[in-house]
């Protein structure tokens, strides 16, 4: 079978290409934004992609097609599609039946930590010697892929809320089926296609439906929106981070170790690369769901202790002439604020520059520019791209009292970085696409001084 992908570049459906490639099929693709790691990773697999949405891109000998949720009527390729009579699905469906069906699916839902907590329960079963399937929304380290069938039964999912295709309005987490749950955290996202939290919500509750009475589902107890869902209905038995539950104790920001602790008992202690408070929550929501897959809580803990953590996720791009540059997918309040708490607490004093790219589609709508300057004040100053189509005011605000500067271009934002940067210093690059590949140009800058 041919299978050619709307959208491929897109982590999600890049992932799917190589999932399909591995069960045997030919695969291609179409996108607009095409840019690392995802690009990288299907050309290695020799997929072939084609830049827009032409018709002519789709092969004659097309036998199926599969339509991310970025495209929606009116994009030519999904005119032709329809026009044409061509078999199409969305695909959280293709994946749900030609590859989740019969398996043992660990799914990790939530706003913030889906990537790094799916590349954790992955890596911890794979450390077991379980060979587990996955599908991530990055590229972890220690597989240096996104995605894989693995060997049955357990597949890793990163499960998301987002819509499932332009004819499919539901959460593309509700198609998995998954007999463990992760809900690491809730806050409002997505404000193109939801109206409020309570939406996001009624969404999860639905994912909760799914979930077998003989499964898991962790969450941390503390997270209000997540009591909500779970008061409206939970037919499964729960795990939660908590101080009588899952935690951590003993916490050592200087090597990021930490003690374990579940139902009051020690585990274990982690030591490990990945910073912050968030990461030590995503691992013990990670130990959890492995546990239920039947790996023993220290086996896992050794396991995280050979962690190489995922591209895009504080990911060290380079140093030059005594200046480190990041790449960070961060792009809402709450992940912003934990990134930088996390790289203050490894750099002390040292100077931070966060480079901000607002591009999501609830950034651009303006959703979060009253709690955008809060979740920075962990930084020295602040480069904030302006594209035109931004929708709201992103000039300083009267009160953050460091330097923030606007810029409507890359290029001018990468001569600010090299005339304000001097040795020592950090330099921390939001945002959740390619960004105009202002990391290489910013070293480039740097080994120019």
């Amino acid at each position: 079978m041919h299978i050619h992908i709307l959208g491929i570049c897109g982590t999600f459906m890049g992932g799917l290409a190589l999932l399909a490639r591995e069960l045997g099929h030919s695969v291609s693709g179409s996108d607009e934004n095409v840019y690392p790691p995802m690009s990288t990773q299907l050309e290695q697999a020799g997929i072939a992609l084609q830049s827009g949405f032409a018709p002519d891109g789709i092969p004659a000998h097309t036998d199926l097609v599969l339509i991310g949720n970025a495209l929606s009527r009116g994009n030519p390729a999904v005119e032709y599609v329809l026009n044409r009579g061509l078999r199409y699905q969305s695909g959280a469906q293709w994946l749900a039946e030609a590859v989740l069906h019969q398996r043992w699916v660990v799914a990790v839902a939530g706003t913030h930590g889906k990537t790094t907590t799916t590349s954790l329960v992955s890596w911890i079963l794979e450390y077991a010697g379980l060979q587990p399937g996955f599908l991530i929304g990055g590229v972890a380290s220690n597989f240096g892929v996104s995605a894989r069938l693995g060997t049955a039964p357990f597949f890793v999912v990163e499960a998301d809320e987002y819509d499932t295709a332009f004819f499919d309005k539901r959460s593309k987490f509700v198609h998995y089926h998954p007999r463990t749950v992760i809900l690491n955290n809730l806050e409002f996202d997505h404000a193109d296609i939801y109206p409020d939290l309570a939406a996001i919500e009624t969404q999860f509750h639905h994912l909760l439906r799914t979930v077998p009475g003989e499964g898991n589902v962790i969450y941390p107890s503390h997270d209000e929106a997540l009591q909500r869902v779970i008061k409206r209905g939970c037919w499964t038995p729960t795990e939660t981070l908590a101080s009588d539950g899952w935690h951590a104790d003993n916490i050592r920001p200087t090597d990021n170790s930490f003690d374990v602790y579940w139902q009051n008992q020690k585990q274990g202690r982690v030591e490990w690369s990945l910073l912050g408070r968030h990461n030590r929550d995503n691992a013990l929501a990670a130990l959890a769901a492995a546990r239920h897959c039947g790996v023993p809580v220290a086996q896992g803990i050794e396991a995280l202790r050979q962690f190489k953590g995922i591209k895009r996720r504080l990911e060290l791009r380079g140093e030059v002439n005594g200046i480190r540059v990041y790449d960070d997918f961060a792009h809402h309040p709450t992940a912003i604020a934990t990134t930088l708490a996390g790289l203050r607490a490894q750099v002390g004093a040292a100077r931070i520059l966060a480079v901000v790219d607002p591009r999501s589609a609830t950034m651009k709508m303006g959703v979060h520019k009253d709690t955008l300057a809060p979740s920075l004040a962990g930084a020295d100053a602040v480069f904030l791209h302006k594209p035109d189509h931004l929708k709201w005011d992103a000039s300083v605000p009267a009160d953050f009292g460091k330097p923030w500067q606007t810029y409507n271009e890359v290029g001018a934002i990468v001569a600010a970085a090299k005339a304000w940067c001097r040795p020592g210093d950090h330099v921390l690059v939001m945002s959740n696409g390619g960004f105009g590949g202002i990391h290489e140009q910013l070293l480039q800058a740097f080994a120019s001084r």
